[in-house]
């Protein structure tokens, strides 16, 4: 690890964040600790269909309180930043407009690419900070044959965040530290009953921050009506792939790509939703065969490990989570647009989605799905 003057801990109140903070004060580093206040967990309470409490989610108040119990056991300065506004305007609302536009989108993605690494790395840089390190499963290096700061999948593929990552800029990766990209999660929560950690076998986070269980619809209903703001007209039609209707749904937002269940109707054979449109409120269905496609288009692309993708590249391509990376050529078409074709067909590709390329271990880059 480079030799830092002081680093300044991304303190989330989980463990990974907390050993990581924990680790470092014990190598002897001047370590501070940082946690973003990015949502009140209580805004929304007590609305109709909205819990009264939050649990098994990131940044709560309970979260803070375990981060600033842990700084004070290890003996670290710790602070909370709030960043409640920018964090609505940059995820909360761009989150809300593309669910209702039919698309997708992934909210941690752009909580990374667009607010905690900038931010954190810019507060960092005011209290003398060299360095941000973050509990994330990830690792990064100087590669000097390619001049280049390098993304890498960690050795516990099972926890590989990378994904949520591909927005990260060669200034960010250069004073972002992953200590844990190393180790594994059994390793992790050994280390922090090692350290005396009280949260050392607290659950991992679950949930979207700011949507309790899951269920973006009530947290639409109950986020538009704080706003005073009507929901907006989203039931249209479903229908086949060659057009024809066959029924009527409720909102476009309460459907997914891939999705079987509730879509209310009955046919002979089961239908999946292949394509939202959100122009027209159309949901067209088909079958399942019809869900697999070789190719998809990337918008709003970030190269971490090349510079410009000037000729083909053989990579392969992840277009979720918890996907299995695919064997695929990607090539540019455009000034900020890249054409994936896939070796096999892959299943559920959807809009609003990431798709993040590899090259091996090395992430290559990421964009948009289109």
């Amino acid at each position: 690890m480079p030799d830092h003057n002081t680093i300044a801990v991304a303190m989330s109140g989980g463990v990974d964040s907390s050993t990581v903070a924990a680790m470092l004060r014990a190598e002897g580093h001047n370590v501070v600790g940082l946690t973003m206040q990015l949502w009140n967990q209580r805004r929304l309470a007590g609305r109709e269909a909205m819990p009264e409490a939050a649990t098994g989610r990131c940044c709560s108040l309970d979260d803070v309180y375990d981060a600033r119990r842990v700084a004070e056991t290890i003996g670290i300065p710790y602070y909370v930043v709030n960043h409640e506004d920018r964090f609505e305007r940059d995820v909360v609302r761009p989150f809300v407009k593309e669910y209702l536009s039919g698309r997708t989108p992934i909210p941690c993605s752009l909580c990374n690419n667009h607010l905690k690494f900038d931010q954190l790395l810019t507060v960092a840089q005011q209290i003398g900070a060299d360095a941000v390190a973050t509990g994330h499963y990830a690792r990064v290096e100087f590669d000097g044959e390619r001049e280049r700061w390098l993304l890498k999948r960690p050795t516990d593929r099972s926890k590989d965040q990378t994904y949520f990552l591909f927005g990260l800029t060669q200034e960010q990766l250069s004073r972002t530290l992953f200590p844990l990209g190393g180790m594994t999660k059994p390793d992790v929560r050994e280390l922090a009953r090692k350290h005396r950690l009280a949260l050392a076998e607290k659950p991992d986070s679950q949930e979207i921050c700011f949507v309790p269980g899951g269920d973006y619809k009530n947290f639409l209903d109950a986020y538009l009506a704080e706003q005073g703001e009507s929901f907006p007209e989203t039931a249209g039609e479903l229908v086949t792939t060659d057009g024809r209707v066959i029924g009527e749904h409720a909102g476009i937002h309460n459907f997914t790509v891939g999705q079987r269940k509730g879509l209310g109707v009955a046919t002979g054979s089961p239908l999946y939703v292949l394509q939202i449109q959100g122009d027209t409120r159309q949901v067209v269905v088909g079958d399942q065969e019809k869900l697999y496609s070789k190719t998809l288009l990337v918008r709003t692309i970030n190269l971490i490990s090349v510079s410009d993708l000037s000729q083909p590249m053989r990579v392969t391509v992840k277009i979720r989570h918890r996907h299995e990376p695919a064997a695929a050529t990607i090539e540019k078409t455009g000034a900020d647009e890249i054409l994936a074709t896939f070796d096999e067909p892959q299943r559920a590709i959807t809009p609003g989605q990431a798709a993040v390329f590899y090259e091996g271990d090395v992430v290559v880059g990421g964009g948009w799905i289109s």
